[in-house]
């Protein structure tokens, strides 16, 4: 299993907790159209179909062709209005026969179409500069005042501390500008980003961060998920 857990019990576990989160840190209302960029194999989507109503839509994508297909056999059959597609998107860890390269690519729908967008663990696996662009078709696919939420391992004073003192489940050793990751040669393995990255990045595509909640990857006590989680707003 690619996406999450392996165990089964965490499988259903995370699932929850992330529907949790989009209730009440996004406001996701039943009603709403939103768009999952990495659903992997329907960690997150699953509860969403008791929670979502017939007038809302789901728009899940992933590069990995195996968990779309596993999601359009299991979830699309039985609810209609959730739809999944796989994406020709390079990366060297997840997928490396991909031929479109991340910061060039281009979400597959139309401008303003969407009330929220989420991308849970997609960042900590591309480096900042596809970041860019990400971020930008997120604005774009947005409604205004629609929301998005992104995962995120952000380089704190605090993170760092706890990187120093091993108390972190990854070790970000290799610094490359303002980003660190695990594994120099495969760094789509796990990515930290800058946390000044977020705060110049978001206003310039026309996203406001509305809430940080920091995660427990660190060794982090009384955090709301593992990763980081940001919440921005189209403005």
């Amino acid at each position: 299993m690619f996406d999450g857990p392996r165990s089964l019990k965490l499988f259903k576990e995370t699932g929850e907790e992330f529907l949790r989160i989009y209730q009440e840190i996004c406001g996701l209302r039943p009603s709403e159209k939103m768009l999952d960029v990495g659903c992997g194999i329907g960690r997150k989507t699953i509860p969403l179909t008791h929670y979502l109503t017939s007038e809302a839509t789901y728009q899940g994508m992933d590069i990995n062709r195996t968990g779309i297909e596993w999601c359009q056999k299991k979830i699309s059959a039985k609810f209609a209005n959730f739809r999944f597609q796989q994406v020709d998107v390079y990366n060297k860890f997840y997928n490396p026969q991909g031929t479109v390269r991340p910061v060039d690519y281009k979400f597959p729908f139309e401008s303003e179409i969407f009330d929220f967008v989420t991308l849970v663990s997609v960042f900590t696996h591309i480096p900042p500069t596809d970041g860019v662009n990400y971020l930008s078709e997120v604005h774009r696919v947005l409604r205004r005042g629609g929301r998005c939420l992104i995962t995120y391992f952000l380089l704190t004073e605090e993170s760092l501390r706890a990187l120093a003192d091993g108390k972190s489940a990854f070790d970000f050793k290799h610094a490359i500008g303002n980003y660190r990751v695990v594994l120099r040669e495969m760094p789509e393995f796990a990515i930290a980003y800058d946390e000044s990255w977020l705060r110049e990045n978001y206003p310039k595509v026309g996203l406001k961060i509305t809430r940080l909640d920091y995660g427990s990857w660190c060794g982090r006590g009384g955090a709301t998920s593992y990763q980081d989680l940001v919440l921005g707003v189209k403005e």
